[in-house]
Formats: structure tokens, C-alpha cells, sequence
């Protein structure tokens, strides 16, 4: 029997997940508890599920600090569901909505949005090839806007937001799929987060959505009931049936980054392990090139090229024999991207500095 060992994963998504969540995950899956049976095979209204998804909420509530007046949903169909059923809620007739555009995500968020109403741009870095975020004083929008949206952390160009726009009394909307649970929030600037699971959150199939309650109430009325917020806040995300076995997997991994010291910990990690990959491409000589401007660099994705595209073959390929995955840049791009989410460990990023360090001297 060939022997399997765990490569170390730097995906972008689906992502690294901690290895005890896996484990346990492996020691439940056939019987989970006293139940007689999978979380897979259970109904989401036995009593056994209830427990799993109730402390799975508070969970993340209690780690993010969601204030009490928000709901928390867990819902299907990822971010990109999201880029629609925000505006199909929210952009009634009369009404514009203003959009950030900072990467590839941003965009399709803002494309899905023109379709169901009148939307704005506040601010956009593309002639810059989105390298960099735009400062708060580039932001326009108007006080009357239904809300303002931004991606909080660009998987593509590996940019994120240091702080939020203080929009006053414009709902401020947020895809924060790649970066949510890295840091502290504070969740009560935000109208609404969204955020699909596979990278910080736990395995793809579940959407996580924070929300204004109060918001949710001037939800439209007129669309499909799958499509309203308000109606799975009503039904405590229990409407149809949820991804059982994803929120399962989220509340382990919840209940992991809790042991771990919370989000106060996970963003001490992410600041450790982007520096140790950004000293390398600082220290390079210009082997390698960061892609997004320094003010602007993710802690979450780390962009970078070589000096030719044989050359980035070449180190693609190096890495995968050495055991590192999941370092290939978007395909609308190219270029390399390293992943440094939660479940990735510095130890891991540690081994791949070096091995960074070792293929410049080599090939430099």
C-alpha cells in the first residue's frame, strides 16, 4: 500500500483545515455521539442536529462579538449568491447602491447588482491593476444610497482593508469571505457580512451572513422566499434544509480557533506568518516581485511573480515536489499566491520561507 502523507496546503480555497478538526470529524463521522448515526444521515429538525447548529451560532457570535441585534444565518450558494441577494433585498426601486471596486470579486458583485437596480461607483483601483486599495477619501457615495459595498481582503490580488469607511448612516456591506475570523471586527459598522466557509470558516457549502435585524426587516417582500434574509432570520437558518454537515464542520472549527485564543490569536498568527513570506520577497533582490503595494498587502494572500514565466513554472513545480500546494496564482492572472489562513500553520510557512530562500539562491 503506497504511504499517504499531508502536504502542506497554501490553497485559496477550499483551504487547509486544522488537522484536529479533521481528526475529530474522522472519529464522529460513522456515529456521531449517542445519535446511531452520521451528522450526514441525521434530520436537521432531530434534537441532535439543533445542538450542532444552535452552538455553532454561538460560537460565532461569541468570537466575533456579534451584538445582539444581528442576526446570524447560515445559508447556500456561496459569496456569489450573496452579490444578488443583496441587491435583490435591499435596492428597491428609487434607490442606487454604491460599490468598491477592488478585484475580480468586487466586480462581480457590482455586474450582478446592475441588474437589479441603479448602482454607483465609489471608487475603483483597476487602472492600477488593483494593486492597492483606495484611501477613505477616495470613497464617494452618497448619503441616500441604499448601501455601500466593499470585498474586505482580495484573494486575486492580495490586497485588504487595514480599517473600514465610517458610512454614517449607509448600511456598509462586506464580502469578507477570505479574511473573516483572522482579526477582531466590530461587527456594529456593518450593515451586513457575508462570507462563503472555505477559507477561515470551516468546508465549502455554507455562506455565513451577520446582519442588521433591524435592516432585515425593510427587506423586500416581492421576491422568491429562498431569496429573503428576513425569512431565514424568522426561521433561524431552518427555512429549507441547511448543509448540515458543513455547519458541523464550521462549529469545529469554531470551537478550534476558541481553544486557540480566538481571533486576537488568529490575527497575531497572520501578522507572523505574512512577514515571514513578505521578508522573503523583500529581501530577494528583486528575484521576487510583490505584486500589491506595501500599504496594501494582505495578511491572508501573499501575490508574487519571478523574474520570467519559465521561471515561476519552474518554481511551481519545485514546490510541488517539495510538498507545497496550492501556491499557483488565480488563472485570470497568473503569477504565485500563498494562502496563510487560519488552518495554516507557521511551521508550514516557516518551511515554505525556506524553501523560497533556498530556490532564489539556486536559480538566482
Amino acid at each position: 500500500m503506497t504511504e499517504r502523507r499531508r502536504v502542506d496546503n497554501f490553497g485559496a480555497g477550499p483551504a487547509a483545515l486544522p488537522l484536529e478538526v479533521l481528526e475529530q470529524a474522522q472519529a464522529e463521522f460513522v456515529v456521531y455521539k449517542d445519535a446511531g448515526m452520521s451528522v450526514m444521515e441525521m434530520s436537521h429538525r432531530s434534537k441532535a442536529y439543533e445542538e450542532i447548529h444552535q452552538r455553532a451560532e454561538a460560537l460565532l457570535r461569541e468570537l466575533l462579538a456579534v451584538p445582539d441585534d444581528y442576526a446570524v444565518l447560515f445559508l447556500q450558494g456561496g459569496a456569489s449568491l450573496q452579490f444578488g441577494m443583496v441587491p435583490l433585498n435591499f435596492l428597491t426601486a428609487g434607490r442606487r447602491a454604491s460599490y468598491v471596486l477592488t478585484g475580480h470579486f468586487a466586480e462581480k458583485a457590482y455586474e450582478d447588482a446592475k441588474v437589479v437596480g441603479e448602482v454607483h461607483v465609489a471608487a475603483s483601483t483597476k487602472d492600477d491593476g488593483y494593486r492597492r486599495l483606495p484611501s477613505v477619501e477616495e470613497l464617494q457615495w452618497d448619503e441616500a444610497d441604499a448601501y455601500l459595498h466593499i470585498t474586505s481582503n482580495n484573494t486575486i490580488f492580495g490586497t485588504q482593508w487595514r480599517s473600514f469607511p465610517d458610512t454614517g448612516r449607509v448600511p456598509l456591506v462586506a464580502d469578507m469571505s477570505s479574511d473573516i475570523l483572522s482579526r477582531p471586527i466590530d461587527v456594529a459598522k456593518f450593515g451586513l457580512i457575508y462570507a462563503g466557509a472555505q477559507k477561515n470558516l470551516g468546508p465549502s457549502g455554507v455562506t455565513v451572513v451577520i446582519a442588521r435585524q433591524a435592516w432585515l426587516e425593510t427587506c423586500r417582500k416581492d421576491i422568491p422566499k429562498m431569496l429573503r434574509y428576513d425569512v431565514h432570520a424568522k426561521n433561524r437558518s431552518l427555512y429549507n434544509t441547511p448543509p448540515t454537515f458543513s455547519i458541523y464542520m464550521m462549529g469545529l472549527v469554531l470551537a478550534w480557533v476558541k481553544a486557540q485564543g480566538g481571533v486576537t490569536e488568529m490575527a497575531r498568527r497572520a501578522e507572523e506568518k505574512s512577514a515571514r513570506i513578505y521578508g522573503v520577497i523583500d529581501e530577494s533582490d528583486g528575484f521576487y516581485l510583490g505584486y500589491a503595494d506595501p500599504g496594501s498587502r494582505s495578511r491572508m494572500n501573499v501575490t508574487f511573480r519571478l523574474r520570467t514565466p519559465e521561471l515561476e513554472q519552474a518554481f511551481l513545480a519545485a514546490a510541488k515536489d517539495a510538498g507545497f500546494v496550492g501556491l499557483n496564482g488565480h488563472r485570470s492572472v497568473g503569477g504565485c499566491r500563498v494562502s496563510l489562513y487560519n488552518a495554516v500553520t507557521l511551521e508550514a510557512t516557516e518551511r515554505l520561507a525556506e524553501f523560497m530562500r533556498d530556490f532564489a539562491r539556486k536559480n538566482g
